[in-house]
């Protein structure tokens, strides 16, 4: 993995699909970017489990659906047993199930296939800094599906600890925003904001950003408009 403290280490990457011309287009579009390296390729889910393992990259770019949703529980296996890997699931599935499952399984990125190259560099430079991006399509699918879900919980437990400031962040980031938007609309510094985030992450018992903004939007915790 890259090391953290220099400015210059390029963003390590695995690619996964089982679609051989994409895989390798892919992998040399993206070893093609400055900052960004890619270090493995997988043609199937387990091989990107038995790669993730080997190389742990900074990023891993998978397939959602390949073998089935086989890349879907690819997701989650790398995620528990790697949490400093990232992972984006680039998928021709526009289905929420999918998206939901992905979310679940640790996934900090969503984009579909039709995505282009600079939406995905983007999307790998912004998950590998730990935070989470899915394409606005997809977005709009998780809004409404949240809005349309039944609340079993009117008054969380968890979000009953938190604090006015822990409720601000996690409003700002329910809406899109990055650390240093949140930072600059609060007037806190960016590492305020990311222990902000974390705190909120354990307090919730929740394991990313995109998990926190779903979390926010099922139980009504936030206003959204």
């Amino acid at each position: 993995m890259a090391d953290p403290g220099s400015v210059d280490a390029a963003v390590s990457v695995l690619v996964a699909d089982d679609q051989e011309l994409f895989r390798r287009g892919l992998a040399l579009l993206l070893d093609g970017q400055d900052g960004l390296s890619v270090v493995a390729t997988a043609s199937d889910a387990e091989g990107a489990v038995a790669e993730a393992a080997r190389t742990t990259p900074d990023v891993v770019v998978l397939e959602g659906r390949m073998s089935g949703r086989g890349g879907l529980e690819a997701c989650r296996r790398i995620t528990a047993r790697h949490p400093g890997v990232r992972v984006i699931v680039l998928s021709t599935s526009d289905d929420e199930a999918d998206l939901f499952e992905a979310v679940r399984g640790g996934a900090l990125g969503y984009l579909l296939k039709d995505a282009s190259l600079p939406e995905l560099v983007q999307a790998v430079q912004v998950v590998a800094a730990g935070q989470s991006l899915i394409s606005p399509a997809m977005a709009a699918k998780l809004v409404s599906g949240f809005r349309e879900a039944e609340v079993e919980e009117e008054n969380p437990s968890g979000a009953a600890r938190l604090t006015a400031r822990e409720l601000e962040v996690l409003t700002h980031v329910a809406r899109g925003l990055a650390n240093r938007e949140v930072a600059a609309r609060l007037s806190i510094s960016e590492n305020t904001v990311k222990n902000h985030v974390r705190n909120i992450l354990e307090k919730l018992g929740l394991h990313s950003r995109m998990e926190a903004v779903m979390y926010a939007m099922r139980t009504k915790l936030l206003d959204m408009p």
